[in-house]
């Protein structure tokens, strides 16, 4: 067996945030360090990993992203320590060289998640330990409030949304039934946690709509909506591009529509003035099409990078789309959708009187933008123009 292959083990437990430990032992004769343990530390910034080091009667510590601890786990063994012991919330594995191979075995998980953290105890909008019904329903929580532990992610994705929601709350109506719109609902997950939280924890009357265009998903989700008794949560059939709301919208949400149906989610919804708008766009192909070689071309040459640039480079044009139309726009950091690898959300909210100067300011950076990429037109401001009344 290979080294890489435990390193991938680590890898699944970092991706799946089921990491609880590391621990390199049994150095090798030209390695001073005796013994590396590593833990998950919650730093402002964010989830890191506490490399720790035992040097004679000294330790060490770096706090490492997930992408630099693979890597400093590469290094250092099997060419530094003889033994890995990987303990997680699913398995606990153990690999050793013996005779030139690596032996992997795995047990029962031995270990328990703790408070790692160097801040205080994180405070989630649905706290751990009390039941939530549709969090048990959807399998993120066991009917007596504990999350599972191969769902921790989801269960801190959920919370990291509500967080934005609870940001925008005070753009929307203050009174009255808040009109929502899902674009893309799949799931649900996400749908089924802003249904709960406007209704059980603020107190609001909702009328959501979840959209998609996959029937059997929406029977699946209105089985779920009825068995919970979700007043004011429906689901609907059809497209981003063509669906016509029967009233007022005040928050259009949009969290994975690919490529540029994040452009007919947002057209729609500045058509209808929403207060709010919030998107997760995914897989920005148009612009990466559409790139004239003579932008950057130091940059723009190497596909990888051609391919993230103009990924960042469509959310800027997104955002900056919405601020010429009156919204005070940020691009934030969200956690990856199971959809998706991408982890920015466009948060809008509609300014109350935009000032003239102030949208002609607006106008000129946007202009300017496109100018720089060498654009004459795209599809969000195609969009635009098919829903403007004729």
């Amino acid at each position: 067996m290979r080294p890489s292959q435990f390193t991938s083990e680590i890898e699944d437990a970092l991706k799946s945030e089921t990491f609880l430990m590391l621990v390199l032992s049994q150095p090798r004769r030209n390695n001073e360090t005796a013994k590396v343990t590593v833990r998950p530390v919650e730093l402002k910034n964010g989830l890191h990993y506490q490399w720790a080091e035992r040097v004679g009667s000294k330790e060490k510590h770096r706090n490492l992203t997930a992408s630099e601890l693979l890597q400093s786990t590469r290094e250092a063994f099997p060419n530094g320590f003889g033994d890995a012991h990987l303990y997680t919330e699913l398995v606990d594995i153990t690999a050793r060289t013996k005779g030139g191979s690596l032996q992997l075995k795995r047990k029962p998980p031995s270990k328990k998640p703790a408070l790692t953290s160097h801040n205080r105890e994180k405070q989630y909008i649905i706290p751990v330990g009390e039941p939530c019904p549709f969090l048990a329903e959807i399998g993120v929580m066991t009917p007596a409030g504990d999350v599972r532990p191969a769902m921790y992610h989801k269960f801190r994705q959920i919370n990291r949304y509500l967080e934005f929601l609870q940001d925008v709350l005070p753009a929307l109506p203050k009174d009255g039934t808040l009109q929502i719109v899902d674009f893309g609902c799949g799931k649900s997950y996400l749908t089924f946690a802003m249904h709960h939280f406007l209704t059980k924890i603020h107190g609001r009357a909702v009328e959501i709509v979840g959209l998609d265009r996959k029937s059997d998903v929406l029977t699946h989700c209105t089985g779920i909506a009825e068995r919970l008794q979700c007043n004011g949560l429906r689901f609907a059939e059809g497209d981003i591009a063509t669906y016509q709301p029967t009233g007022e919208v005040h928050l259009a949400v949009s969290l994975h529509a690919c490529d540029t149906a994040t452009d007919d989610a947002i057209a729609a919804a500045l058509s209808w003035g929403c207060q709010v708008i919030l998107a997760v766009p995914c897989c920005q192909h148009e612009l990466n099409a559409k790139l004239d070689r003579g932008v950057l071309p130091g940059l723009t040459e190497y596909g990888l990078l051609k391919e993230r640039f103009a990924s960042m480079a469509t959310d800027a044009l997104r955002a900056q789309f919405l601020e010429v139309h009156g919204y005070r726009t940020q691009i934030v950091e969200f956690i990856e959708l199971e959809h998706t690898p991408k982890n920015l959300l466009i948060r809008a909210v509609r300014r109350a009187e935009p000032h003239p100067a102030d949208s002609e300011s607006r106008r000129e950076i946007y202009d300017q933008l496109k100018s720089q990429l060498r654009l004459e037109t795209w599809h969000l401001e195609e969009a635009w123009q098919r829903v403007q009344p004729s």
